[in-house]
């Protein structure tokens, strides 16, 4: 079987998945969730015109000739109208948020006026008139459209949310993603390994991805190497709504590779499972029904790395979100060799240069080696087939962080 190139491995992955349905979440819950359907306001924001500022509600042509003096006929505070009307030569004492008393047209700064003994107040500026006073519906009024549909709730929105009187969100449902590690060799961190062991490492950065894109991940933790144990993990995945499945160091359909047997046994239908890429050669996609199958490496760095490219727009996809991977323009900081018929992605950090920023490459890149990953911030992304590049030539990178 051809080594598929990237690109249109990657179409192919999302050419066939859809936006999730969507669900109805209560708005302390709706955060990093997109809109399923748009919000229109319930109410009017402010629904009265109110105050912008602590000071005296008057009318302008009252103090527009100074000196003036106002009698202070009361108080209004936000939460507290004032329920008389303002006549003229008159002023109510105002704070902010509160709203401006019938016959008022103004608000005076409480710094432009002087308390006199009596209950009066003297102007020592004139305002025109609708100064300081925020109109009602200057927000928004009710029945407005404030947010469309695929909007991403940040906290910009959910507050607008809020302010419009919705409770509750109608949003897209939030993709589930079993995560499920295989091997007799592979223990938990913080577990006694033995001379023939390693710690499972790979699906806490893949879970991390998930939640990052606005998946859920469901961890179904180690699983032997037994065709029993690996069914029931799959079915159980199946039987908790999972909408995709990620095997870690299943990526391989060799003879004795349980998870691919397991797999097409259980009636998933394989798309493909050989990349032209590097790290990540073997990696398996295909269908079990409706649910996504993604086979990644059991190398951590592949692991991640195809994670990366991707799990992370197949999750966004679902989760409605769009998905721009965060690729940057970089000088070399060192030569590189030609390529050969596969796409590299190789671990560098990227420093500011004078000019452009400087991605420079580690010297080693196994596969198996998290440690250059968690320092790098970037990988390099040097096309199939590409030229001999010298130091200081243009490159592409990948951001990682």
């Amino acid at each position: 079987m051809a080594l598929l190139p990237v690109d249109e491995a990657l179409q192919r992955l999302l050419g066939g998945a859809a936006t999730l349905p969507g669900e109805t979440v209560p708005l302390h819950e709706a955060s990093g969730r997109v809109l399923a359907e748009p919000v229109s306001a319930k109410r009017t924001q402010p629904p009265f015109d109110a105050s912008a500022m602590d000071g005296y509600a008057v009318r302008a042509s009252d103090i527009a000739k100074l000196p003036a003096t106002l009698a202070v006929i009361g108080e209004a505070a936000a939460g507290s109208r004032f329920h008389g009307t303002l006549e003229s030569g008159q002023a109510v004492r105002i704070f902010t948020g509160a709203p401006v008393p019938n016959g008022a047209d103004a608000i005076l700064l409480q710094e432009d006026a002087r308390v006199l003994t009596g209950g009066g107040v003297e102007a020592l500026e004139s305002v025109a008139a609708g100064r300081h006073i925020r109109k009602a519906g200057l927000d928004f009024r009710q029945g407005d459209a404030l947010l469309p549909a695929g909007r991403l709730l940040d906290p910009a929105a959910l507050s607008l949310a809020a302010a419009a009187n919705h409770p509750n969100l109608p949003v897209i449902a939030r993709p589930r993603v079993a995560i499920l590690a295989t091997g007799d060799e592979l223990l938990p961190p913080g577990a006694e390994t033995g001379p023939d062991q390693i710690i499972a490492s790979n699906g806490f950065g893949v879970g991390a991805l998930v939640r990052a894109d606005g998946g859920e991940p469901l961890d179904l933790g180690i699983v032997p190497d037994s065709r029993e144990a690996i069914e029931n993990a799959v079915t159980g995945a199946k039987a908790a709504g999972a909408h995709v499945i990620v095997t870690l160091g299943g990526a391989s359909v060799g003879d004795h590779d349980l998870v691919h047997g397991v797999l097409t046994g259980l009636g998933m239908s394989l798309d493909f499972w050989k990349i032209a890429m590097r790290p990540g050669k073997p990696l398996m996609v295909g269908r079990l029904d409706d649910t996504h199958v993604l086979g990644l490496p059991g190398n951590p760095v592949s692991s991640l790395v195809c994670a990366h490219l991707f799990l992370r727009p197949l999750v966004a996809r679902l989760a409605g979100r769009e998905f721009m991977p965060p690729l940057r323009t970089a000088v070399l900081g060192q030569a590189m060799k030609a390529n050969d018929h596969r796409r590299d992605y190789v671990r560098a950090k990227l420093v500011e240069g004078s000019g452009q920023p400087v991605a420079q490459a580690y010297a080693t890149q196994d596969s198996s080696m998290l440690r250059t990953l968690a320092d790098a911030n970037c990988l390099i992304v040097r096309e199939a087939h590409a030229p001999e590049a010298h130091q200081g030539d243009p490159c592409q990178v990948l951001m990682l962080r």
